[in-house]
């Protein structure tokens, strides 16, 4: 019998959800608008109350209701929808109706008063500004245009509330996911204790004497049976293309002039692009899983078959259980998979939850001086192949660059 219920925000294909019943908690209701999400939801869990409505009509009295809660709400959990944040999308935060779903999340943070809230979302939400470069209009504050300032407005709204936060940056490689994927997780509690994630499990560097990262070959190699082989496929110009680069290799793998040819102006263009006419490798971990795995810019190309990886192969890099099924079109079940939070990160995020809800019922004290906000880098930048720095190759297991483990408290807290 699961000691905890929770609501969940933003439910998608419940990649985050599996995750924490897997470690003990029970989905209580749950909130999505995308009808192909919902779809998957009452596929695979029938019995699971649903509120079908865009977050902005949702009320806390309704996810209360629909719940069946009475007294504290142990948790409330989900991750607003993070193309507005992404460093891949054009970084439009607040200004894309996307980014202002963060803001519905604190209200609804509000209308529940959770013990704990745990928010996922991706990287660039770190150094995102509330008002991007060049879209600011009217009288706005100084800080709002700087680097970060959309995080720091989130925290004080959560601050506001009586809710302490951390804020770990992770890697869903170094737990144990044949990917790597960084996230950002938010963990709040308004009973002022320090939370503690995971420290990472798995590595690709010697030293740590842990175990190495898991690899796509452990997702989907050999006997691996596909349990959904819907493809959306490269166009013949791509596979021709995507026929020139071995596995694990990407665009600089082609003929100068094959490059050139398939990358047009892009070529000319500094940066690395490394996603470009890219082909997996079984010897590495999979890149992160994305929507559109058949784009030149994004590619997913199968190791050994010059094809997209399917909707089954992706689902399987994202560890959703063999037997989930995806409600949609195919592009709708691509987007479904490639949005969800890693099953891996949903446990070990669920761990520190656990932790956090276990101490709250013992009734311990927070420490004197704990700061309002803490931000913890657990070796989020994982490189596992050479990669080239200042004209020199550095192998995957080299540092990337050097981060701080524990950043101090920010803006005076």
């Amino acid at each position: 019998m699961p000691k905890y219920k929770f609501i969940s925000l933003f439910t998608g294909a419940m990649g985050l959800d599996i995750g924490l019943e897997m470690v003990g908690f029970k989905t209580s209701v749950c909130n999505d608008v995308d009808k192909s999400c919902i779809g998957t939801v009452r596929a695979n869990m029938p019995n699971l109350p649903v509120i079908e409505k865009d977050i902005k009509e949702v009320t806390g009295k309704a996810l209360k209701d629909a719940g069946g809660f009475e007294g504290d709400i142990p948790l409330l959990v989900g991750g607003p929808p993070c193309q507005a944040f992404s460093v891949i999308g054009r970084r439009n935060g607040i200004k894309d109706g996307r980014g202002r779903l963060l803001y519905d999340y604190i209200r609804l943070v509000s209308e529940t008063m959770p013990s704990v809230f745990l928010m996922e979302n991706v990287r660039g939400l770190l150094s995102m500004p509330l008002v991007p470069k060049g879209k600011a209009e009217g009288n706005i504050e100084a800080d709002s245009t700087k680097h970060g300032s959309l995080l720091r407005d989130v925290v004080r709204g959560f601050n506001r509330l009586g809710y302490r936060v951390d804020c770990y940056v992770v890697n869903a490689a170094n737990y144990g996911a044949p990917q790597i994927r960084e996230r950002v997780v938010l963990v709040g509690n308004r009973f002022g204790l320090l939370s503690n994630f995971p420290m990472p499990r798995f590595s690709n560097r010697p030293e740590d004497k842990l175990p190495p990262f898991k690899t796509l070959r452990d997702a989907i190699g050999n006997g691996f049976k596909d349990p959904c082989p819907e493809l959306m496929n490269f166009s013949p110009r791509k596979l021709k293309y995507l026929s020139y680069v071995p596995p694990g290799g990407n665009w600089r793998s082609m003929p100068v002039e094959i490059q050139k040819e398939s990358m047009g102006k892009t070529w000319y263009l500094k940066g690395g692009r490394s996603a470009y006419w890219r082909r997996l490798s079984f010897d590495f971990p999979s890149p992160t899983v994305v929507t559109m795995p058949n784009h030149a810019g994004t590619s997913m190309c199968h190791p050994i078959e010059i094809r997209a990886i399917t909707v089954g192969e992706a689902a399987a890099i994202q560890e959703f259980p063999s037997n989930w099924k995806f409600s949609g079109t195919t592009s709708k079940k691509y987007m479904q998979v490639g949005n969800a939070v890693p099953i891996r990160l949903g446990m070990v995020a669920g761990e520190a939850v656990m932790d956090l809800l276990e101490r709250i019922s013992s009734n311990e004290r927070p420490k004197e001086g704990a700061p309002l906000y803490r931000e913890m880098h657990l070796r989020p930048h994982v490189r596992t192949r050479t990669y080239w720095s200042n004209g020199k190759a550095y192998h995957g297991d080299a540092p990337y660059y050097k981060t701080k483990k524990t950043l101090s408290a920010y803006l005076g807290h």
